[in-house]
């Protein structure tokens, strides 16, 4: 489990979420979902929730009472964490809390279950949260974030009221995930050196492959625009004329359609459908 400092110190910009979340303390619904910003805020704003149901303040959560600081410590009695962050949402431990789910809080508030990174939900996992959202019990709420929607079951979604985070305002990529996009560019020009990085055992996982669809579609976009701002999206201008681009575009959009799907894919064969087909 990885923490992440003052919840709400992490907060800063994202009044709008907040306000919305605050609008419907009062009558909470029984399941949430939070998307959009990074994983670190999305947590924050959980933690926030838990908070704002569980402060002896009884209205905007002050920081400083004993249910605020357990809560930003993730120790309070009423606060259940499931973290993707560290790998696969299971189905064991999900049905282990069914029990758990099935009766009132321990203290005054709300108990507040988070499953962080939400979208790492094995689809049993899922399932069986399901169940217990199908079986609603007073006092307990839920929070499932993730960085879309659309990367959760829809039928999870469909019983969640949604917040949306500011998306980030990220315009060039890490250097890891440009590496994985300047060797993409080069393959389509030489046919050459793309199957070793993905034919490795453990070399692609789904975060991965996403990380690289999205960052080459930042590069297209980039290249789209005529603006050029690195070296790869130079480059894809000066080798790509526009009907290319629109099937490049349309390629991405079928691969982070594949890699969201709750269907298991192979994230490698992912990527390297989409190596092959742009040549």
């Amino acid at each position: 489990m990885t923490l992440i400092g003052d919840p709400l110190a992490a907060l800063t910009g994202q009044k709008y979420a907040i306000d919305r979340l605050n609008a419907i303390a009062h009558d909470p619904p029984q399941s949430i979902v939070i998307e959009g910003g990074d994983a670190d805020s999305r947590v924050a704003l959980a933690l926030y929730w838990a908070m704002r149901l569980n402060c002896s303040s009884g209205t905007v959560p002050c920081g400083s009472c004993a249910a605020c600081k357990q809560i930003a410590e993730q120790a309070f009695n009423d606060l259940l964490f499931f973290d993707g962050r560290d790998g696969l949402i299971k189905v064991e431990p999900v049905r282990s809390m069914r029990s758990t789910w099935g009766q009132p809080p321990n203290g005054d508030g709300f108990r507040v279950t988070i499953f962080a990174e939400a979208q790492m939900f094995m689809t049993e996992a899922a399932n069986a949260l399901l169940k217990s959202l199908e079986e609603p019990r007073p006092g307990n709420v839920f929070v499932l974030a993730a960085p879309q929607r659309e990367r959760l079951l829809e039928t999870l979604v469909s019983r969640s009221w949604v917040v949306t985070l500011a998306w980030p305002d990220i315009r060039v990529n890490s250097p890891e995930i440009s590496e994985w996009v300047s060797a993409l560019i080069h393959f389509w020009g030489s046919g050459r050196g793309w199957f070793e990085r993905t034919s490795a055992k453990g070399a692609v996982d789904k975060g991965l492959a996403m990380q690289v669809v999205l960052g080459m579609q930042r590069e297209l976009r980039e290249a789209l625009s005529g603006s050029c701002s690195t070296q790869l999206s130079a480059s894809l201008a000066q080798s790509f004329d526009l009907k290319r681009f629109r099937r490049l575009g349309l390629v991405l959009d079928q691969a982070q359609d594949a890699l969201n799907t709750q269907v298991p894919v192979n994230p490698a064969m992912v990527l390297d459908w989409v190596a092959t087909r742009m040549i």
